[in-house]
C-alpha cells in the first residue's frame, strides 16, 4: 500500500465553504459584497489583495468549485509566457468547454508583457481571472489589467478569529494522533497573537507543537516554552521591498508628527526587530527637520548624534539612542514652517518664477567695463541691529512670502525680535 503523501495542516484543513472561512466579514459576511457576487454565480475578474494567510487562495478555490469552469492555477513567481500560452491553447477545446477560471497567485511578479498576454481573453470572457497579491495592486498591477478587475482587500485575521482555526486544528490532530491535548495555560492565546493574523502560520505552529509534544498515557503535553520558541519573530509582517516596509516608515513618521511617543517607539521596534536600521534612521532625521524644525532646532543635532551612535553601535545596542531620538521628537514642540517655506519656493522655481538676481546682490566679479562699479549693496553689519531694509528677492517676486512664523515659543520669540527691530528702524511691514 503506497504511503500517504504528506500535506501541510493548513492545506489539509482548508475550508470548502464560505461559512467556514475565518475572518473577512467585511466582504464575506452575511450581505458582504464578495459573498453576494459568489452566490450569484456570475463571477467577474477579481484581484484579492492582502497579507498571506488571510484566505485569498481558499476563497478562490471555493469560487472555482461553485462554477462550471475549468480551474487552472499559476504562481507568478515561477510561471512564464509558455505557461500562459498553454492555458490559452486549452480554450475552445474539450479541456475547457465553458472557459477557464485562472487563479494567478502573486500577480505582482508578472511583468507587463505577461499580464498583457491575458488581456484579449479576459475581455472576451474566455478567461475569468482571479489574481492575488500581497502588495498594493494600484502600484504593482498594470492599469490595463486593473481596470478590468474588481479589487477586494483581505485583512489580517484577529486573534479571536485565529483561535477558531486553532481549535479546529487541535481537534483534527487529536483525532489523527489518538491523543488528548493538554496545553499549558495561555498556549493557544499566545499562538493566536504571535502569528500576526496569518492563519497559515498559526496552523504550522500548532502542527509543530504537536510534533514536539510529550505523550504520556494518551495525553499530549504542550508547553508555553515551546510555543514561545516556535513563534519567535513570526508575528511581524515585514518585507524590505514590500508595502509593509513603507507602511511602517509612514507610521513611524506620522506617530512622531502626531506627538505619540508610544506609537513611535512601537514602529521603531518593528525596524529593530527586522534588523533594518538605515531606513528608520533616515526617516527619524527627516522628521527632526520636517516636523520639529524651528520649534526646537536643537533637536536636529541631537537626533543626528543619536543616529550616528546607533549606526556605530549596531544592533542590539542601537535601540537605545534611537529610542531616545524618537521619544525626543515625539514629545518636542512641532513646526513645519521650514518645510512649507522651501516647498513654496521650489514650486515657484518649477513654475519659472525666478527672474534676474537684484543688481545689488550680484557677485562683484560681474562688474566690468560698461557696468556701474557701485552695485548699491547695503552691508547689514554697518547698521543698528545688523539689519537694513533692502530687496533680496528678484523683482518678479519682491513681495512673495514663503516663511510664516510657526505658533511655537522659539519661532514666536524670533518674530518678536524682528518685529521690534523693524519697528525701531521705521520699517512698517511686520511678518505674520
Amino acid at each position: 500500500m503506497p504511503e500517504k503523501k504528506y500535506r501541510p495542516l493548513a492545506d489539509e484543513l482548508r475550508p470548502t465553504e464560505l461559512d467556514d472561512v475565518v475572518g473577512q466579514n467585511h466582504i464575506l459576511g452575511k450581505g458582504g459584497l464578495l459573498r453576494r457576487i459568489i452566490e450569484s454565480g456570475d463571477i467577474p475578474n477579481m484581484i484579492f489583495y492582502g497579507p498571506s494567510g488571510t484566505g485569498k487562495t481558499t476563497v478562490a478555490r471555493i469560487i472555482a468549485e461553485k462554477t462550471n469552469r475549468t480551474l487552472r492555477k499559476l504562481n507568478a513567481t515561477t510561471a512564464g509566457l509558455a505557461d500562459i500560452r498553454a492555458i490559452i491553447d486549452e480554450l475552445d477545446t474539450m479541456l475547457a468547454p465553458n472557459g477557464i477560471l485562472l487563479y494567478l497567485d502573486e500577480i505582482q511578479y508578472f511583468n507587463k508583457k505577461q499580464q498583457q498576454t491575458l488581456l484579449e481573453y479576459i475581455e472576451n470572457g474566455k478567461i475569468t481571472l482571479i489574481a492575488s497579491t500581497t502588495e498594493n495592486p494600484y502600484f504593482y498591477i498594470y492599469n490595463a489589467i486593473l481596470s478590468r478587475c474588481s479589487v477586494f482587500e483581505f485583512k489580517p485575521i484577529s486573534p479571536a478569529g485565529v483561535q477558531k482555526a486553532i481549535c479546529r486544528a487541535v481537534r483534527y490532530l487529536e483525532q489523527q494522533n489518538a491523543v488528548t491535548a493538554e496545553a499549558e495555560p495561555g498556549v493557544w492565546e499566545h499562538v493566536a497573537s504571535a502569528c500576526g493574523g496569518d492563519i497559515r502560520k498559526a496552523m504550522n505552529a500548532v502542527e509543530l507543537l504537536f510534533s514536539a509534544g510529550r505523550i504520556e498515557n494518551g495525553r499530549m503535553y504542550l508547553t508555553m516554552d515551546d510555543a514561545r520558541q516556535l513563534s519567535q519573530r513570526t508575528a511581524m509582517r515585514y518585507d524590505k521591498d514590500g508595502d509593509d516596509h513603507y507602511d511602517c516608515l509612514s507610521a513611524l513618521m506620522k506617530s512622531i508628527r502626531g506627538s505619540d511617543p508610544d506609537a513611535a517607539v512601537h514602529y521603531l521596534a518593528r525596524f529593530l526587530e527586522a534588523g533594518d536600521l538605515p531606513p528608520a534612521c533616515r526617516r527619524i532625521l527627516c522628521s527632526a527637520c520636517e516636523d520639529i524644525g524651528l520649534a526646537y532646532p536643537q533637536a536636529i543635532p541631537i537626533v543626528k548624534a543619536c543616529v550616528d551612535s546607533a549606526l556605530q553601535l549596531g544592533l542590539p545596542e542601537a535601540r537605545l539612542p534611537l529610542a531616545d531620538a524618537v521619544i525626543l521628537l515625539a514629545t518636542a514642540p512641532k513646526s513645519n514652517s521650514g518645510y512649507l517655506a522651501i516647498a513654496a519656493a521650489m514650486e515657484d522655481i518649477k513654475a519659472g518664477k525666478a527672474g534676474p538676481i537684484p543688481r545689488e546682490l550680484q557677485n562683484v566679479h560681474a562688474d566690468g567695463t560698461g557696468f556701474e562699479r557701485e552695485q548699491g549693496y547695503l552691508y547689514p553689519h554697518d547698521y543698528p541691529g545688523h539689519w537694513v531694509r533692502q530687496q533680496y528677492l528678484p523683482d518678479t517676486l519682491k513681495d512673495r512670502k514663503y516663511y510664516e512664523y510657526g505658533p511655537n515659543k522659539t519661532e514666536q520669540a524670533a518674530k518678536r525680535y524682528w518685529d521690534e527691530l523693524r519697528r525701531m528702524s521705521g520699517e512698517k511691514r511686520v511678518d505674520g
